[in-house]
């Protein structure tokens, strides 16, 4: 299954800082089968969202990382709400709900996800903690979701 992993840092697209995040998501994503591509964007919301719209084209799984805060150039949830078809809220309130247990900076990430077609886009922040933890929250999850979103049978009981 195609995942893609999107990079949203101006000092990584301009060659200034490593992307480790990107890296880590990438490894997480590897490790678990799916066939992981990868872009970087500055913080900007026309390339944010150009960038998950390519991505969504051939991937079922969009992860992005970066620009989730409340810094003036954090603009990723602006720019995925703009490509989204529908939000899927409980996702980014469970990541937020588990990263405000551990850090109060928790608090302030403003991730959002939803459904691009038949992608899941999931906003992640720029740490590579956020990433681990908040990919951890979304893992047991994730499987049943793409499923879904993909318009396959549901695994849970009808009644």
């Amino acid at each position: 299954m195609k995942a893609g992993v999107l990079t949203v840092s101006d000092g990584v697209f301009r060659g200034e800082r490593e992307d480790e995040s990107g890296d880590l998501l990438a490894r997480l994503l590897d490790e678990r089968g799916y066939d992981v591509t990868r872009a970087v964007v500055p913080d900007e919301r026309p390339a944010v969202a150009d960038g998950i719209a390519a991505l969504a084209k051939d991937a079922r799984l969009v992860l992005t990382t970066g620009g989730t805060g409340v810094a003036p150039r954090d603009v990723t949830p602006e720019a995925t709400l703009e490509v989204l078809d529908r939000p899927a809220p409980g996702i980014a309130e469970a990541i937020r709900a588990d990263a405000a247990a551990k850090t109060p900076h928790g608090l302030l990430s403003r991730g959002v996800a939803g459904i691009r077609g038949e992608t899941l886009v999931v906003n992640l922040p720029g740490s590579t903690g956020g990433c681990r933890d908040g990919f951890a929250v979304l893992e047991p999850a994730l499987e049943h979701a793409l499923e879904l979103v993909a318009g396959q049978p549901s695994r849970h009981a009808q009644t």
